[in-house]
């Protein structure tokens, strides 16, 4: 090793347990766990942790809405996480949650320790309630319009359009997201952070390089305009730890979720005999950094290191801020499929191809990264398998026919070999300043120069002439050679791949300078396919599998909810849009479930002389022996669409949130099948 060993521990924004993981997620995770690879394979005492964010409103209501109790549910979702993160081979030293005994511990010494210097204040304000709910609102579940540009169906912190931050008190014509009513203004006691105590410390360790420059300017616009007190608590009814000296409230989500970070580490350390403090304590000379999404940098870069420093704890090394996701130039959509989870594209395609394509196309700049789905697929099949698995499919063939699969006994081409492992300082360099993109670029070109001495060498010809034996086997152990090198830098992209590359080529695992000589008089394990090519089919099949996904959630939840998460609620349409809309009063003639569907029931719905076969995603709020007989409202002109469990020829509405708390239209009294509904 030609640097000092560093002691770097590495985390990634908490996935929130409410949701599924999906591509735009998955940016993050990738781009932190090719770091935290890197070092580790540089030698560094390197750790990554991450946890589930389990805590908020929004858990509240869907542990409702499934009539479980909210530690169920984050069990749940914690275990798919888990399941989906191991799929895509994101290496964490330690996955945790933020409802743990770590998290209270500490969440709750942070907050005594600010308190106990002078740092929490009491306010009573004014806040909206819901009087239907019975319940305070969170700011994201208020809606109107900005109270800034007028744009409609924003939420009551911030404004999508424009980018402006409010009070939710400010939205014009709000309503709460929980039952539609309109919220009501009531008084109640809050504890406030004083960010203000800290604006001299956060402007310095801004200055000092600790965030990107892009993000340094954008927090500029914070100072300017005054650092205000930051409310910390919540009121009951909520899912979270009850504030130790205020009965009744309870620790925002947004105070106890970054102190996941450390929770997750102090469990790690619990467990393998890792000194804590060495990484967090106020004199500690250990790296910490964040990998966060550019949306949440105001929390990261403001509040936490506030915290941090209020408490006596070390502040980070750096928060480095990323982009969104699009597809095919576009936000992630449900309706075209390309809103796709982690599980969908996990049973069509190799994990390892997103691993590269991000890798190929990520900076240390915030910009978003376009996943061409076109372009994905011509970038792995011409890089992956036409460049690098292409130089030992051409070698290993020949070196165990020929020669038992037995290396040279010295490198025939040491100036070339030279310039590979050369190579490898720049390429490091890259890693480090997270400039992915520039490393692919510099390995791939060496790539080229492998095939292209392959090509100039001409194996397959040396292989049918007499005499010729030490040379093919020379030629095609400088090719081997070549590949593992090539490999060695990859590692961090491609696990995997390094992982069957190393049992291919009989070597122990491989760190970054173990490739600083060539393998000589070594025998290597038969050749097998390491990597096939992606198939345009199989990306084709995930779309419409993500389309499916989109119809059992649509369905079952009235057609609206399951699109809110990444899509706004759909601009205005015109009537003559509106009334090619064929909406027709069905009986339900029979329902049964749909085997291997955990949502869909499948309908035959009559419609006065002409059958449907519908699949609906209410499975969860009806037996199917509960809805023969009854009147519906169903799509009847909607275009069939084949789904995996057969063709489905129409939709019937439903409102609700989902769950049990679902329930399918009904007509009056005295209508009858066939009917259009006007």
């Amino acid at each position: 090793m030609s640097e000092t060993t560093r002691k770097i521990l590495i985390t990634s924004a908490l996935p929130y347990a409410n949701g599924s993981i999906h591509l735009g997620h998955l940016v993050e995770y990738i781009q932190t766990d090719i770091w935290a690879r890197f070092q580790k394979q540089r030698g560094h005492e390197c750790y990554y942790v991450c946890a589930d964010d389990a805590h908020g409103t929004p858990i509240m209501l869907r542990a409702r809405a499934e009539g479980i109790e909210p530690e169920t549910l984050i069990e749940r979702v914690w275990q798919e996480h888990t399941e989906d993160f191991a799929g895509f081979h994101i290496g964490f030293d330690n996955y945790h949650s933020t409802h743990s005994p770590e998290n209270r511990e500490l969440a709750t010494l942070i907050y005594e320790r600010n308190r106990d210097a002078g740092h929490i204040v009491r306010k009573t304000i004014q806040q909206a309630y819901d009087p239907e709910a019975g319940m305070f609102l969170p700011d994201r579940f208020i809606k109107g319009e900005c109270p800034r540009c007028g744009a409609p169906d924003q939420y009551g912190d911030s404004c999508e359009a424009c980018g402006a931050t409010y009070a939710p008190t400010e939205l014009k014509n709000p309503r709460s997201a929980v039952s539609g009513a309109t919220p009501e203004t009531r008084e109640s006691e809050h504890l406030f952070f004083r960010l203000s105590d800290f604006e001299t410390v956060l402007k310095q360790w801004h200055q000092a390089g600790h965030v990107q420059a892009e993000m340094a300017n954008k927090l500029e616009e914070w100072f300017e305009a005054g650092l205000a007190d930051w409310d910390i608590s919540r009121d009951a009814p909520y899912f979270g730890f009850e504030i130790p000296d205020a009965p009744g409230k309870y620790f925002y989500v947004w105070l106890d979720a970054p102190v996941g970070y450390m929770a997750s580490f102090r469990n790690l350390c619990d467990k393998a005999g890792i000194d804590f403090d060495a990484y967090w304590g106020a004199d500690s000379d250990a790296e910490l950094y964040h990998f966060i999404g550019k949306d949440i940098i105001y929390f990261h870069a403001l509040f936490w290191p506030a915290m941090l420093a209020g408490a006596g704890f070390r502040m980070p090394t750096a928060v480095w801020a990323h982009g969104f996701l699009t597809v095919d130039g576009a936000k992630m959509s449900k309706s075209r499929g390309t809103f796709i989870k982690a599980r969908t594209y996990l049973k069509h395609l190799n994990p390892e191809y997103l691993r590269y394509y991000f890798a190929a196309k990520l900076g240390a700049r915030i910009d978003d990264l376009d996943l061409n789905l076109e372009d994905f697929a011509q970038r792995v099949n011409s890089d992956l398998v036409g460049k690098v698995v292409n130089i030992a499919s051409r070698c290993a063939g020949f070196i165990h026919k020929r020669f038992d699969g037995r290396l040279s006994a010295q490198c025939s081409e040491p100036g070339l070999y030279g310039e590979f492992v050369a190579a490898g300082e720049s390429i490091a360099a890259h890693y480090e300043a997270r400039e992915y993109g520039r490393a692919v670029r510099e390995i791939m070109a060496l790539a080229d120069r492998a095939n292209q001495y392959i090509d100039e060498q001409k194996p397959w010809v040396v292989a049918k002439q007499d005499g010729q034996e030490a040379l093919l086997q020379d030629i095609c152990s400088t090719g081997i050679n070549l590949f593992r090198v090539l490999i060695g830098y990859l590692k961090p992209i491609l696990p995997r791949l390094a992982a069957e590359a190393e049992t291919f080529l009989a070597i122990d695992p491989m760190g970054w300078d173990s490739q600083a000589e060539p393998l000589t008089d070594h025998v290597i394990n038969r050749f097998k396919p390491l990597m096939t090519r992606v198939e345009m089919s199989r990306i084709e099949a995930m779309i419409e599998d993500s389309r499916e996904d989109l119809q059992a959630e649509a369905e079952a939840s009235g057609g609206e909810a399951a699109a809110e998460e990444m899509e706004p609620i759909a601009e205005t349409i015109g009537f003559d849009d509106f009334a090619k809309l064929d909406l027709r009063i069905a009986r339900i003639a029979r329902a049964e479930a749909v085997e291997g569907a955990d949502k869909l029931l499948r309908l035959t719905l009559d419609l006065g002389g002409e059958t449907r076969n519908v699949f609906a995603g209410i499975k969860s709020a009806y037996a199917p022996e509960d809805l023969e007989g009854r009147l519906t409202v169903m799509v009847a002109n909607l275009a069939p669409r084949k789904m995996r469990f057969g063709v489905s020829e129409g939709m019937v509405l439903a409102a609700g949130p989902g769950g049990r708390e679902l329930f399918i239209l009904s007509p009056d009294s005295g209508a009858r099948p066939g009917m259009r509904v006007i």
